[in-house]
């Protein structure tokens, strides 16, 4: 018998190729971190554990793009993920570092997807000009003990 153990979702899932990228016009001032950068790890402590999980960004392999404010890292984008400290969302950030991400992994010959739940990510894929092609459901089952008796 099996159990459910945890549902994420639903999930947009989104596309775009080479023609369809609408780049963000003030990308100025991205910078390209190494994965493990000092001040790409204070951004998740940032966010709190729930949105930067959601994010993807502790995961990534892509390089990472960001923008600071003074010392801080205040917004990051890997190939598939996006960060905004809360107190700078609202002023397309997610939208500049996602740009330049997404504009590195079209160059490198990589296809270009995008799995967005929370409205805001969404928001985010259409604006680069990704379009949605579909949705997706993750559903995590575990065993459950059946007791067969003797």
């Amino acid at each position: 018998m099996l159990e459910f153990l945890d549902v994420v979702g639903p999930a947009s899932l989104f596309h775009l190729d080479q023609d369809g990228i609408l780049p963000a016009h003030q990308g100025t001032g991205v910078e390209q971190l190494a994965i493990g950068d000092g001040g790409l790890t204070a951004l998740p402590a940032l966010s709190g554990e729930e949105e930067t999980s959601e994010s993807g960004l502790e995961d990534i392999s892509s390089p990472a793009f960001c923008l600071r404010r003074g010392d801080e890292v205040v917004a990051a984008a890997g190939y598939l993920s996006v960060l905004v400290a809360p107190h700078c969302r609202g002023n397309q950030l997610a939208w500049v570092v996602a740009s330049i991400a997404v504009a590195h992994a079209l160059d490198a010959g990589l296809l270009s997807q995008r799995r967005a739940r929370p409205y805001p990510s969404q928001r985010v894929a259409v604006a680069l000009g990704f379009q949605e092609l579909g949705a997706q459901l993750s559903v995590r089952l575990g065993d459950v003990p059946v007791d067969r008796g003797c």
